[in-house]
């Protein structure tokens, strides 16, 4: 099981087993959710964490040279997908720390580079358009944003960054079949 490959279907199957929790949940964006993915049961099991890198692996664009994974929950996503295909991995902070480096985003120079952002969850895309602000300060080529669950209505975008294409391994109706 350490090694083997999972088919997306069962691993929609996988996540919302260990990932699914019922009841009332206030998400970043201030909406209350009666059903939550808890990002870190999947993100902390190997093979799942392993087979979902490979998945979001497979959405990057061609020409992305960093990719950069938003605090917390895009960090193990990110490291996981920087060694799946050696692209460097960047990590994005909420807001730049006030100590050390003084950044908000860690690891790699991403001026004038081609970068796609990695993200866990996304309902209406605040963390993400954040991020891409960050980014855009720092002179970088955001591409698009790769995430694990678009849980969000309709198509896939972010408020606030409607031309940054979002691609999502699965969305919500994937994982409550």
């Amino acid at each position: 099981m350490a090694s083997g490959t999972i088919s997306l279907s069962d691993l929609a199957r996988q996540i919302a087993a260990i990932s699914t929790m019922e009841g009332a949940f206030v998400l970043r964006s201030g909406q209350v959710s009666h059903r939550y993915f808890d990002k870190y049961r999947f993100e902390g099991t190997p093979v799942l964490l392993r087979s979902l890198a490979r998945a979001m692996t497979d959405l990057l664009p061609a020409e992305t040279e960093i990719i950069a994974g938003l605090e917390l929950g895009g960090i193990p996503l990110v490291t996981a997908i920087s060694i799946e295909t050696g692209l460097p991995a960047a990590f994005v902070r909420k807001e730049a720390k006030t100590y050390g480096t003084c950044r908000a985003i860690e690891g790699q120079d991403i001026a004038g580079r081609k970068v796609t952002l990695i993200e866990d969850v996304i309902t209406t895309g605040g963390a993400v358009a954040d991020a891409h602000q960050l980014a855009a300060n720092e002179g970088a080529d955001v591409l698009a944003v790769v995430c694990a669950i678009w849980r969000g209505e309709g198509a896939p975008s972010i408020q606030g960054v409607p031309a940054l294409p979002v691609l999502p391994v699965f969305t919500r109706a994937d994982l409550e079949r």
